[in-house]
């Protein structure tokens, strides 16, 4: 291993690692092995891939196994609390004041989120699991459950923003464009299906073209089908595929249906032979699930889906679905191919702009992160890779991917500044954090397990606005090109 110094060591604040003695891997999080008297890097795309390349593998009976067999003695214990508060007493005593508003509302602040975070877990720890059979564990970044009553905008309630969608969608040549631009606050439940189908570009604008295009592109699926799946498969390509996908939803359980598993495979087997530049890479199977959902909300539109029951449906209608959520997923991809080629370099690139980004709009949060050794790849990779999928609840995604998919110029930008816009909507709570450990697990797990379509509404808009300012002033945009 290449030896040199990481970035937060030469600020003088590295210390005993917290991954010295590291028992289990943690969903998410690099687990480090460093050898004597050689440091890691902690910006080595291909040392940070390799060290979570198991991020979505661990159960939670491990997670949880892994931490009861880890053990501390009360020496250590009481050494360690007496080192956080000397370097707490230290550290106060170097702070300027004008960087604090005064120590009343510092200390008023940190009760605030601790109150916050108290309330969040009584929350959380009320939660029942699927079938009301006891209490429902967390999975790190994993989706929960979805009601029916979550996938329903609030805007559903609004008829006349449904009577604008219908007038429009029945025009023989329909305004793309228009389409877009109301389409970009939120989809209406009831024309949601169809919409995407035209922002994606699945359907042509003509409507008298539509029928005829449905019924070829969904025999042409079928077709791929037989030439790919049914033949002779790639079997390092269909071995990945058939173990992750038992494993993308634990909580959900209606993607523990063999009919739902076997229809992702076939999607995802399918596009990824057909893009051989990329191939499967972990993490595209999370974005089938929102055009999946779309289409048997559509074919059931008065269902709990969560624990619905595929094999209900007609074959027919089962064909449909996973057709059209494999033509959308597709195009769809299209703009962000780069994503997933070999390297993924087009994140490598989006995260380096991030980083840039966030320098520029908010310093001091950019600084407090790199002085604590956090470094954009080790919790923005799995935003970029997932679009957010494993960071918000899926009926926020379904809503996010109203926007995503009514941007003009393609959701790939924008979706840079809903990263940011994510980024810093948890600023107070991470300048309070004042550790390595304490910053990641906020990061990796940011409490949005009560989000809805307001609080994407809001993200959305805060994501314009920095796109808006930063429109004439491109240029944070091209640093990260060095690095490709």
């Amino acid at each position: 291993m290449e030896k040199h110094q990481p970035e937060n060591d030469k600020n003088g604040y590295l210390s005993d690692t917290f991954w010295r003695t590291p028992q289990r891997a943690v969903p998410g999080r690099p687990c480090q092995r460093v050898q004597e008297n050689e440091v890691m890097s902690g910006s080595s795309y291909q040392q940070f891939q390799a060290s979570v390349n198991d991020a979505w593998d661990l159960g939670d009976d491990e997670i949880i196994s892994g931490i009861a067999e880890t053990r501390i003695s009360k020496a250590i214990s009481q050494t360690a609390a007496l080192n956080v508060i000397n370097s707490h007493r230290n550290s106060t005593k170097n702070v300027d004041i004008s960087d604090v508003k005064g120590d009343t509302d510092k200390v008023k602040s940190q009760k605030e989120v601790i109150s916050v975070r108290k309330n969040e877990s009584k929350k959380t720890g009320a939660g029942s699991g699927m079938g009301g059979a006891g209490q429902m564990r967390h999975y790190p970044g994993r989706p929960r459950p979805v009601r029916l009553s979550a996938l329903t905008s609030r805007e559903e309630s609004n008829e006349s923003k449904i009577e604008r969608f219908q007038q429009l969608l029945e025009n023989i040549v329909l305004d793309l464009n228009e389409l877009k631009q109301l389409s970009w606050s939120g989809i209406p439940i009831k024309v949601r299906a169809v919409t995407w189908r035209l922002l994606a570009g699945y359907l042509p604008a003509n409507a008298e073209r539509r029928s005829e295009t449905l019924e070829r592109k969904r025999a042409d699926y079928k077709h791929l089908v037989r030439q790919y799946y049914d033949a002779e498969r790639d079997d390092d390509t269909y071995r990945q595929i058939h173990i992750d996908i038992p494993r993308m939803s634990p909580l959900v359980a209606l993607f523990q249906q063999k009919t739902v598993q076997v229809m992702f495979e076939r999607i995802l087997y399918i596009w990824a032979i057909r893009h051989p530049a990329s191939g499967y890479v972990q993490g595209i199977n999370d974005l089938v699930t929102p055009f999946f959902m779309v289409f048997l909300q559509e074919a059931a539109p008065t269902q709990e889906l969560d624990s619905f029951p595929l094999d209900v449906l007609s074959e027919t209608q089962r064909d449909i679905i996973e057709a059209d959520s494999f033509w959308c997923l597709s195009k769809f991809l299209d703009s962000i191919q780069d994503n997933y080629i070999f390297a993924q370099l087009g994140i490598q690139y989006k995260v380096n702009q991030l980083k840039e980004l966030i320098k520029r709009i908010d310093k001091p949060l950019h600084e407090h992160l790199q002085t604590h050794g956090v470094d954009y790849l080790q919790f923005s990779f799995r935003w970029m890779n997932n679009l957010l999928t494993r960071e918000i609840p899926l009926a926020c995604t379904i809503r996010l991917w109203d926007t995503y998919l009514a941007e003009s110029d393609g959701f790939a930008t924008f979706q840079l500044y809903v990263c940011a816009a994510f980024l810093l909507h948890w600023r107070e709570r991470l300048l309070l954090e004042r550790d390595f450990q304490g910053l990641m697990i906020l990061l990796q797990n940011v409490p949005t397990q009560n989000w809805t379509d307001s609080n994407i509404s809001m993200l959305v808009a805060e994501a314009y606005k920095l796109k808006f300012a930063f429109a004439d002033a491109p240029n944070h945009l091209q640093s990260g090109k060095g690095d490709r």
